[in-house]
């Protein structure tokens, strides 16, 4: 395994190393100037990054006694295919100051940390990508993608005198203190059926509801409506902004844009985006980040007025235990498959990386099991294509047809789709 690199070139006498107390404004400084935010630090911002930010994974490269990098992970939980929980490293505030760019900083910092959490036995380590050539050569790849719609109300064909969903339920606008106490047991059974979602913290609630303010995030009070059930169960929440524009005539042009929908059940799913259609004065719904095969087009009577407007990587994953990765999720279909890994450990170049090597995946829909075999190969694949490959989201002919993956025995790409793919589409919903 792997060990962080030493310093080279321009990069020599660089030091990575964990934060300090000591250390914490000065790398909020940096983490603001490589997001390109005013470099400023209010005493606010320092007593919210230290309330929850755990030291000895928050990296930082010191050059002179000033921080120019900054690398932050955390403990997450990532459901796997199936609905089991697996411990992910989730890797957040990845920055380097444009002035010490290409010395090899995020490489350093990548390496500590992935050595780390394979060390606590992290499966998985997770992050959304600003930008998409970095990661790759790290050993991610992009597992789920996202997909955002905007909606032209007055195409969409529904009836404008809607009044309530059909079924029984109801819904009804409430508050943040509701959302909190409602809001974490809804997203628990969501998060339990949907792949590539991860968990929520108290803290995720409080920022999301305005009971926790922060000063580069300025609060602006959304909206917040519940879906419940004709039998009174909360199987839905949304939570939406709208603006205020006029057009010519004094017609009204107002924009609903949603922040978050959450929905435990197909109704509750289509009676929350009927409801935002239906409110008076709103001709656009934006809705926001949703999964690439999400339902709210075909929810419409013409599918057309909801028009995509981005679709992009969403997810990225690298395993760091191909054995557990592959037995904590479920399969749709039964086979076997012998499976060359090629793991170069973030670019360094070690035969076995952090989980490489040839291992025999069996699997049915009553289990399955992996294991290192000595066995010949199948299918050679590199880390990073797993990654893609585990959330059932990607396509091994694809990858194949793209020269990504390489058949040893003709079919085998075959084989794989048809134990890793998923009739639908993971997702997640959250960014981190």
């Amino acid at each position: 395994m792997s060990r962080p690199e030493p310093d080279t070139g321009t990069g020599t006498g660089t030091e990575v190393r964990p934060v300090t107390e000591a250390d914490i404004p000065d790398w909020i400084r940096a983490l603001n100037t490589g997001f390109l935010r005013t470099p400023d630090v209010t005493e606010t911002e320092i007593a919210d990054r230290s309330s929850y930010i755990v030291p000895s994974r928050t990296l930082g490269a010191f050059d002179n006694g000033r921080c120019v990098a900054t690398f932050r992970s955390f403990a997450q939980e990532i459901t796997a295919v199936g609905g089991t929980p697996v411990p992910a490293d989730a890797i957040s505030n990845v920055t380097v100051t444009p002035t010490h760019r290409r010395r090899g900083l995020l490489t350093r910092m990548m390496a500590h940390d992935l050595t780390a959490a394979k060390d606590r036995g992290d499966v998985v380590a997770t992050l959304i990508a600003a930008e998409y050539p970095i990661y790759g050569r790290y050993g991610f790849g992009p597992a789920t993608w996202t997909t955002q719609w905007t909606v032209d109300v007055p195409r969409t064909g529904l009836d404008p005198r809607w009044s309530g969903p059909e079924d029984g339920g109801r819904i009804d606008l409430v508050d943040g203190a509701d959302v909190r106490k409602l809001g974490p047991e809804l997203y628990e059974r969501v998060r339990g059926a949907q792949p590539g979602a991860v968990d929520r913290d108290e803290r995720w609630w409080q920022v999301s509801t305005g009971a926790l303010r922060l000063d580069r995030a300025p609060w602006t009070e959304p909206f917040f409506a519940v879906y419940r059930s004709a039998g009174g169960e909360v199987q839905g929440l949304v939570s939406y902004q709208a603006d205020d524009h006029w057009g010519d005539g004094k017609q009204p042009l107002n924009t609903a844009s949603v922040n978050w929908l959450i929905a435990a059940t197909p109704d509750a799913e289509r009676a929350l985006w009927r409801y935002l259609c239906s409110i008076d004065w709103i001709t656009t719904v934006k809705s926001g980040w949703r999964s690439p095969d999400d339902l709210l087009p075909f929810y419409l009577p013409d599918p057309r007025a909801a028009r995509v407007t981005t679709q992009a990587d969403w997810l990225w994953v690298r395993i760091l235990d191909v054995v557990r990765a592959l037995e904590a999720r479920t399969y749709e279909g039964q086979g076997a498959l012998v499976l060359d890994v090629v793991d170069g450990d973030g670019g360094h170049g070690s035969q076995g990386g952090f989980t490489g090597g040839r291992f025999r995946l069996e699997a049915s829909a009553d289990g399955a099991s992996c294991t290192p075999t000595k066995a010949t190969a199948e299918l050679t694949l590199d880390i990073a294509d797993l990654g893609r490959l585990w959330l059932g989201d990607e396509s091994a002919v694809r990858l194949a047809a793209l020269g990504r993956v390489r058949e040893e025995r003709g079919g085998a790409a075959l084989v794989a789709d048809a134990l890793l793919r998923t009739s639908r589409r993971p997702w997640c919903p959250d960014v981190f």
